[in-house]
């Protein structure tokens, strides 16, 4: 598990255990005693008791304490006998005696590799805080109806207190501590040298969880991916700029590229994922989430009471609202887009009239000013997706994420594409298309890396300056470590990391400029690869230094970005084939009839749209190797089962809930 550097040595809670702080829980300032109290008590409480047999203290005022500090700071912890059983209840993988990844038992513990003693280094930091944080999350009301002090804040039983507190403003964040020498080691490796060569994905995952890991590992991939079409795209822009006619090879090696890439990318992931011990955990059962309100009724899978919202209202107000604010939101974009047009035009009308170096310039201006205009667009369309696919009310964390994700997916995608297309198919101005889409390139990636690190390092300097200097004031420090109680109150004050969504969808958006149009202006391939090597020393800055340290999140791959990346290949197809079908020299093939060559390029881009699902159906998903090993491991698995049954008759010992014997008995015996 580690330790978290001199300043967070070992905390003594008030019952008299010892432990580690793992977790930070922040209530507001003026919460009533008795709610504090009751919210304490749950969390040391034994399990058998409804607890989550936790050990919390609550923080000091440290040396630079000041009135307006929040008293109501709280530090998390667990036993290592918690710790090693919540492993064990969250269905955490680590690697067996064999080599072999396998689901973690309490019964088997010492068949695992790394295990020693009572087990105190066996788990990372990381993983003890998603173990804290789901047995918090688990915390359910008994018989109260309400929180002690909040007569208006309701409860009935089965209900999360952990996210009762948080919608209603009572918790206001709860969030994993730093470990500061792992963190050091971390950012040295990271990013704190310039080197060529691979990121430490393993020091990634181990510190920050698989999810944070995919996303480096994907960026990074994506990275060397590009590395061919940039050295093919390097001579192309130099030796022969204005033979757009050559460019068909460049477009043809596209089709084959986005698809082979994303394939390639399923193995590595499945090879990623079984490494980390996440390719065959099983997704847990999905709670409802914090916000989703509705009337008070039973589940019938759960059986607990719980509210509920009917599925056709919802359905509403996703296609009476929803679907119609989004069409709006594609018209202005397709308004503004129509005024970028007409600037275009006024700009090489001064520019024909008088040729000079400033109206030269003047050219570019434009598609700089709608550039920045996409951006902003984005920007406040995010809010307006975030606002109304709360409204929905969708009752799992999954549903929300898909409907966000598709409705900002689609406003991107036209937003920042529709006058690409625009200008290739309708205007066919091949000129016009490569300096829009060099343009558009270069403003979006400056823009991005200033809001996405410089911009929140700058602030979140300012508060940490505003903080040490508070602590050396007083003179009482020797040693250059902030005490436990001022890194607590500084990482409360950093800002929260929201997740990968957006760096996702910026590489969403650099694919669609590569795979799209990439054969016009063979040098954006170059760009993207620039714009990534310096991605990730700003991503992995911005991780270690300017935000609060994320939960782990056990992914077993990109999710729903997977789904987008091939939707967005497959209009690659599409889009080069359509380019190479328009190209003079095709063109000449059919003298006199374009209805020829229209009826010519849609059969052979049928044909290779075909054979690129074809090519994803022969390149298996997981390696063979892998598939062996599961094989194998669900193999064994069936064999103890057995096992167990002709041991005892056939008949499951005291079964503890209504599921069904064989699942039962193959989950406590499995391995």
């Amino acid at each position: 598990m580690g330790v978290l550097g001199e300043a967070m040595m070992e905390s003594v809670d008030s019952s008299g255990s010892r432990f580690t702080p793992l977790v930070v829980v922040e209530l507001a300032s003026d919460t009533k005693e008795e709610a504090i109290g009751w919210l304490l008590s749950r969390i040391r409480d034994q399990q058998r008791h409804g607890g989550a047999e936790l050990l919390v203290e609550q923080l000091g005022p440290g040396i630079a304490a000041q009135e307006k500090d929040n008293p109501n700071m709280f530090l998390v912890g667990a036993s290592q006998q918690r710790l090693l059983s919540g492993a064990e209840d969250v269905g955490l993988f680590k690697e067996f005696s064999d080599g072999s990844m396998r689901g973690f038992t309490c019964a088997n513990k010492h068949n695992f590799k790394d295990f020693k003693g009572d087990g105190d280094s066996f788990l990372s930091m990381a993983e003890c805080q998603y173990i804290v944080k789901h047995e918090l999350d688990t915390l359910r009301a008994r018989d109260e109806t309400h929180v002690p002090g909040y007569a208006q804040v309701k409860l009935y039983p089965g209900k999360s207190i952990i996210r009762r507190l948080q919608s209603k403003g009572i918790l206001i964040q709860m969030f994993p501590l730093h470990e500061k020498e792992e963190l050091k080691r971390l950012s040295f490796s990271w990013y704190k040298k310039v080197k060529l060569s691979l990121q430490p994905l393993d020091d990634i995952r181990h510190y920050y969880g698989e999810g944070q890991a995919f996303y480096f590992g994907f960026l990074e991939y994506f990275t060397f991916a590009l590395v061919p079409m940039a050295l093919i795209g390097v001579p192309y822009y130099l030796f022969d700029w204005e033979g757009y006619d050559k460019y068909v090879i460049f477009a043809a090696f596209n089709l084959v590229w986005c698809t082979v890439i994303l394939e390639l990318w399923k193995r590595c992931s499945a090879s990623l994922a079984y490494h980390w011990g996440t390719l065959s955990r099983k997704k847990a059962f999905e709670e409802p989430r914090p916000g989703f309100h509705g009337v008070l009724g039973f589940n019938p899978v759960t059986g607990r009471e719980e509210p509920l919202y009917p599925n056709a209202k919802r359905q509403l107000r996703i296609y009476l609202v929803s679907v119609p604010f989004v069409l709006l939101c594609l018209y202005l974009s397709l308004y503004v887009m129509m005024i970028y047009f007409q600037m275009e035009g006024w700009a090489l009308t001064v520019h024909d009239e008088e040729p000079t170096f400033w109206t030269g310039i003047l050219l570019f201006i434009p598609s700089i000013i709608y550039a920045v205009v996409i951006e902003i667009m984005n920007l406040i369309y995010r809010y307006a997706a975030e606002f109304l696919t709360e409204w929905e009310n969708h009752r799992l964390e999954s549903s929300y994420q898909n409907h966000l994700v598709l409705k900002v997916l689609v406003f991107n995608f036209f937003n920042c594409f529709a006058s690409l297309f625009y200008i290739a198919f309708v205007m066919q101005d091949m000129v016009l298309l490569r300096q829009s889409l060099a343009t558009l390139l270069i403003t979006s990636q400056i823009l991005n890396q200033f809001m996405e690190a410089f911009l929140p390092y700058w602030l979140q300097r300012r508060r940490n300056k505003k903080m040490i200097h508070k602590v050396r004031k007083r003179k009482t420090l020797e040693d250059k470590e902030l005490p436990l109680a001022e890194q607590v109150r500084l990482e409360a004050d950093m800002s929260t990391y929201l997740g990968t969504f957006d760096d996702y969808l910026e590489l969403f958006l650099l694919f669609g400029y590569v795979s799209l149009f990439s054969c016009v202006y063979p040098l954006a391939a170059v760009l993207v690869v620039l714009n990534n090597i310096t991605e990730v020393y700003s991503d992995a800055f911005k991780m270690c230094r300017v935000f609060k340290r994320p939960f782990s999140d056990p992914a077993a791959n990109i999710g729903v970005w997977q789904l987008a990346f091939e939707a967005m290949s497959v209009i690659a197809v599409v889009t080069n084939f359509a380019l190479i079908g328009m190209s003079p020299e095709v063109k000449a093939y059919f003298p006199d009839s374009e209805t020829q060559l229209i009826l010519w390029t849609v059969a052979i881009e049928h044909a290779l749209l075909a054979f690129k699902f074809l090519l994803a159906f022969l390149i298996p998903d997981v390696p063979k190797h892998i598939q062996i090993k599961l094989a194998r491991l669900e193999f064994e698995s069936l064999e103890a089962l057995k096992k167990k049954r002709q041991l005892h008759g056939g008949k499951c010992l005291k079964p503890r809930s209504s599921v069904r014997c064989s699942e039962e008995e193959r989950r406590v015996y499995r391995y």
